[in-house]
């Protein structure tokens, strides 16, 4: 069996307004002063100066319990390593002083990884990388149940990465299947969702993920540049081809409206294969004045 981790769930802390607790710590000291100095400047009565010490010391001491809050800042409270909760109110506040205090930023944080060299699902080595926008939704699981939650999201960044890359291919799907190329926004949510599931247990959520770089590999990627090209000079010659058809079968539908010419089936055929001869061609046609007759 598994081991069960349990895991921390955030809840309010109970802690004090710090204006409300600096006004009070700061008239005890100033109560202890005036005790010190009207037992120094007068005849010494040491109750008044023990007085005066104590009410110094305790004034010190409520001091010690302040601390301050950001906005967008979580200060979780711990009594000697038990979590009693999380303060999240901004401003000055205040809990009694043996209580330790740990804080952690909630504010949206952004990363870009590093390129990571990984095999597509055909096994195409390609280089890739993500930029996430992330955030801490809870202060007690990203403090207590993993070590270090920024260190913890960077490394399932990776891991992310290495999982979806081996689920799609880089382009060219088998039965028009998402790609990484093609289908990036299916793939940036597809990401987030993986990310989502990784970093729950750190109470971390991933607002944005995508993907930052995408290349194949440097030992690939000239003959993988050949194939584009390849197929992109096909895909044109497919639609030249098409384009050059139409403009043939317009042609001879329009001299045979107009009786213009008429024309057997062998000129015909040669009528059009001179046609897509010059509308094909790579260069431009250099017309050849025939003075005699057509058929001459």
């Amino acid at each position: 069996m598994e081991p069960q981790i349990n895991a921390s769930a955030e809840r309010p802390a109970q802690t004090s307004s710090g204006i409300l607790m600096l006004l009070l710590s700061l008239l005890v000291m100033l109560g202890g002063a005036l005790a010190i100095i009207m037992a120094v400047g007068g005849a010494v009565v040491p109750i008044v100066l023990l007085a005066g010490i104590v009410l110094e010391l305790v004034g010190l001491f409520l001091m010690c319990g302040l601390y301050s809050v950001q906005p967008n800042e979580a200060v979780a409270i711990l009594l000697f390593g038990d979590y009693r909760g999380t303060d999240r109110k901004a401003g000055l506040r205040w809990v009694v002083p043996w209580y330790s205090r740990k804080k952690v930023s909630m504010r949206v944080r952004n990363v870009t990884s590093d390129k990571l060299k990984v095999n597509d699902k055909r096994g195409n080595p390609i280089e890739i990388a993500a930029n996430v926008v992330w955030r801490v939704r809870d202060s007690a699981q990203a403090l207590f149940d993993v070590d270090d939650f920024a260190a913890f999201v960077n490394i399932q960044i990776d891991t992310a990465l290495r999982d979806i890359t081996s689920t799609y291919a880089y382009d060219h799907g088998d039965d028009h299947e998402p790609t990484l190329r093609a289908d990036a926004e299916l793939i940036a949510e597809k990401l987030r969702e993986e990310l989502n599931e990784r970093v729950r247990v750190a109470g971390v959520t991933i607002d944005e993920a995508r993907l930052a770089h995408l290349a194949y590999a440097s030992e690939i990627a000239s003959a993988m540049l050949r194939r584009q090209q390849a197929e992109a000079i096909l895909s044109a010659r497919r639609l030249i081809v098409q384009g050059a058809v139409e403009m043939v079968e317009n042609a001879l539908e329009r001299l045979a409206e107009l009786n213009v010419v008429e024309l057997d089936e062998d000129r015909k055929a040669a009528m059009v294969s001179n046609l897509l001869v010059v509308l094909c061609a790579d260069r431009e046609a250099q017309p050849v004045v025939n003075t005699g007759t057509l058929y001459g």
